[in-house]
């Protein structure tokens, strides 16, 4: 008897995603939208990832240059426009969204594609028969249980049903991103507080806060009276990895303390427009930028980012900017992601998308932008409903059909070697 048949099925899908970011938004609608039965897994109790739990941090690149990415991006858009001007801004290229109503517009976008889903839902371990992902277990109220699918979508971000079903992986140890827990704040009067200079701050309160980093800046939350904070955060206490148990609660250990000494080095050292500052929320858990990617049938490296490569095997671009959060930040072109990046190299039946596609270190953080991972998406839930019509696996799905079926969903695969556009460098680096 197989181990995994020893716990209660969950059901049968055709497809499962497993993680509700943005990546997995983007496998989920892209699989329903073409009638397949689908189920989305996420372990929090809402969907849309650091986007939801970003506080405020602006979804980038969903539509560059103010143009539609896809109808799957549209799609989530259209969803945040109904709830009206409260719900949603949409930038040159990002969406500035209060998080409330994205958490309700991405359940919308998924019960109009009849996509089932399930919140509270961690996949635990892989289940692999003849080397083929078939399905995962996961962690439930009710213990665990198994969910079978044809296809598997890892959109965890940490590679996680790759790495239990054995896959190869990449991570490098002591040259992680760092780590940052995003905070709100409040009780300011806006227009003194930004003109702060926050490094004056910082020069002044290092020595009593020793934990605030070297930079962050008050940024415009979708409300008329708070700020949000993105800022450095690890960067300067320590490598940390996010798949280590014991580093990564030392990571949101240190960073809890971290927000507090922030907030009140601007309290005490921010003067007339500060001294009253104070924190309303925490992301409900520190943000991670980067830990396993799985290794595919290639590797997109750091020339691909910078030179803008086109491949014959396109199916998904990725825009914005070269930023290892906080480390480096430097200009790339428009580049393609090729269906051998979303495909491990040895595993069949499993695909992946957003931030643990097959990537080198600095490749990695050329398409960790929300609205890129969502493309990654979109083409990985495609791409599995096209190989189940045909009884192939994804490996030997002939590419042509699925850049046709991504053009038909609106997707432009011709943008790879475009340069960026300039009014984005006025964007403050190190989102």
């Amino acid at each position: 008897m197989a181990v995994s048949s020893k716990y209660p099925s969950l059901g049968e899908y055709d497809v499962l995603v497993v993680g509700g970011g943005p990546a997995g938004i983007g496998a989920a609608l892209g699989a329903a939208r073409q009638g397949a039965n689908v189920l989305l897994i996420e372990n929090h109790g809402f969907f849309g990832g650091v986007a939801a739990y970003g506080l405020g941090m602006p979804i980038n690149q969903m539509r560059p240059e103010g143009k539609p990415r896809s109808d799957v991006h549209e799609l989530v858009i259209q969803k945040l426009l109904n709830y009206g001007d409260l719900a949603v801004k949409i930038g040159d290229h990002q969406l500035w969204c209060n998080v409330e109503y994205l958490k309700a517009a991405v359940l919308d976008a998924l019960d109009e594609v009849d996509c089932r889903y399930l919140l509270h839902t961690q996949a635990v371990d892989s289940i692999v028969e003849d080397n083929r992902v078939t399905g995962v277990i996961v962690s439930t109220k009710e213990g665990l249980k198994r969910v079978s699918a044809q296809i598997v979508i890892d959109c965890s971000g940490d590679g996680d049903v790759a790495y239990f079903a054995g896959a190869e992986t990449m991570k490098e140890t002591g040259a992680l991103s760092p780590m940052t827990l995003l905070l709100n704040v409040t009780n300011v009067d806006i227009e003194k507080a930004q003109q702060v200079n926050i490094n004056t701050i910082i020069e002044r309160a290092r020595n009593k806060y020793p934990l605030i980093p070297t930079r962050w800046r008050l940024s415009s939350f979708p409300s008329s009276n708070s700020f949000y904070i993105n800022h450095g955060g690890t960067r300067e206490i320590g490598q940390f990895d996010g798949t280590d148990p014991e580093q990564l609660t030392k990571a949101e250990s240190i960073s809890r303390r971290q927000v507090l000494q922030m907030v009140h080095a601007m309290r005490e050292f921010g003067g007339d427009a500060l001294r009253n500052i104070e924190i309303i929320a925490t992301s409900p858990q520190i943000g991670v930028r980067e830990t396993r990617r799985v290794k595919g049938l290639y590797v997109l490296t750091e020339e691909d980012a910078l030179s803008g490569r086109r491949f014959e095997d396109g199916i998904a671009w990725r825009s914005g900017f070269l930023d290892i959060g906080f480390v480096r930040f430097s200009k790339m072109k428009i580049h393609d992601v090729p269906y051998r990046a979303i495909i491990p190299e040895k595993l069949d039946g499993l695909l992946t998308a957003g931030r643990c596609i097959s990537a080198t270190h600095v490749a990695a953080s050329a398409g960790k932008s929300m609205g890129n991972c969502m493309a990654t998406g979109h083409a990985a839930g495609l791409a599995a409903t096209l190989s189940i019509t045909k009884g192939c696996l994804p490996r030997e799905l002939p590419v042509n059909e699925l850049q046709t079926a991504l053009q038909a969903d609106g997707v432009d695969l011709t943008r790879s070697g475009d340069e960026q556009q300039q009014l984005m460098m006025r964007e403050w680096k190190g989102n």
